[in-house]
């Protein structure tokens, strides 16, 4: 049950990330990184990140849902998740590591087969 409620958390993330429609970027010449802030549809900011020169999701994003409560946060390195991702439903919230863009642990417990794999 818990695995299943984390991968819903994660198929809503996604498609929170993928189903947006304003969007402001600029380039940050002293980092290098291209600063992205995107919006749902009734102006709340839905996301916040930034991507490399190449495209790729680079760096802190934070995720939010349309009545702008925080849904999760987490880092990109190259395209990959990695390191601890938080992920807010209700009042719980959940750590999940990831460690070469794969589920290593989930609250402190070692996932020996992939929950999910994001290549």
């Amino acid at each position: 049950m818990k695995k299943l409620i984390l991968l819903l958390v994660i198929c809503i993330t996604t498609s929170v990330v993928y189903s947006q429609k304003d969007r402001e970027q600029k380039l940050n010449k002293e980092t290098n990184l291209i600063e992205v802030t995107e919006y749902h549809d009734n102006g709340l900011v839905s996301q916040e990140g930034t991507f490399n020169l190449e495209g790729e999701l680079h760096g802190e994003w934070v995720s939010y849902n349309d009545q702008g409560e925080k849904i999760s946060r987490g880092s990109y390195l190259n395209g990959q998740r990695t390191g601890i991702w938080y992920f807010w439903l209700g009042d719980s919230v959940k750590e999940v590591e990831y460690s070469k863009n794969a589920i290593a642990s989930i609250d402190g417990v070692k996932n020996k087969n992939r929950l999910v794999d994001n290549h």
